[in-house]
């Protein structure tokens, strides 16, 4: 579903993504670790075709980002890791609003299911201003998914909420996997990329050093780790 190609960017003498080379399956749920600074939102902009690469090339569903954009754009759905909501909006306004966006109709009832199934329902004229991070989280997955996109590229989507809200979402995420959906989800979270991905790849200094399931990180480092020790040593071992 999704093929990266020797991927860089740079900015100026900064290399922000150095040669990366990646593919993710349909209906997979790839988890991107990373510390801070290691260009995981960089990517995901990348893939989100808000940003372009510097060299390289990545195709979605065999559509080339850089050269088919607009069809990509149909089949892509982002959650930024910043909040992009009206605050002074309702929640019905923002989804009506961001519907506008979306290449075909959409109508009021199919917005009114979204917020059934992120448990927003009842907050539907609720001024977004007056609703906890948590919700605001769930209604900006609710916005990505508006135009039913088949990839949906998710950047940190829990961060700084509580453990209940991350609990609904981290279920939600995977029942879209099951009906289908490939996400490809950035967080600093481990016990996140425990639960939800089929795969990791771990971010360091521009490189993917690791990409594989938690059994292939085992047998790569010791088998007789903890799977939070391994995780601590993707993350922390020199390249």
């Amino acid at each position: 579903m999704i093929t990266i190609s020797n991927l860089t960017k740079q900015y100026g003498r900064n290399i922000i993504l150095d040669n990366l080379s990646l593919s993710i399956k349909k209906g997979e749920v790839f988890g991107l670790l990373g510390t801070n600074g290691a260009g995981k939102s960089t990517l995901l902009s990348i893939l989100a075709t808000i940003t372009k690469p510097s060299s390289g090339t990545v195709e979605v569903n065999n559509l080339n980002l850089l050269k088919e954009k607009k069809k990509a754009r149909k089949i892509i759905g982002y959650v930024p890791q910043d909040v992009s909501l009206w605050e002074n909006m309702t929640v019905k306004e923002n989804l009506l609003f961001w519907s506008k966006f979306s290449k075909k109709k959409v109508e009021t009832e199919r917005l009114l299911e979204l917020c059934q199934t992120v448990r927003l329902d009842d907050k539907w004229k609720e001024k977004v201003s007056k609703l906890s991070g948590g919700m605001k989280r769930k209604l900006n997955i609710a916005v990505a998914l508006i135009h039913d996109p088949d990839i949906l590229l998710m950047d940190e989507p829990t961060v700084g909420i509580d453990l209940q809200s991350k609990l609904e979402i981290n279920q939600y995420i995977k029942k879209l996997a099951q009906s289908g959906k490939t996400i490809v989800y950035t967080t600093h979270d481990m016990s996140e990329i425990l639960t939800l991905c089929d795969r990791i790849g771990v971010l360091k200094e521009g490189k993917l050093p690791f990409i594989g399931t938690l059994d292939d990180a085992k047998k790569r480092i010791n088998p007789l780790l903890t799977a939070e020790q391994i995780m601590y040593k993707l993350l922390n071992d020199p390249l």
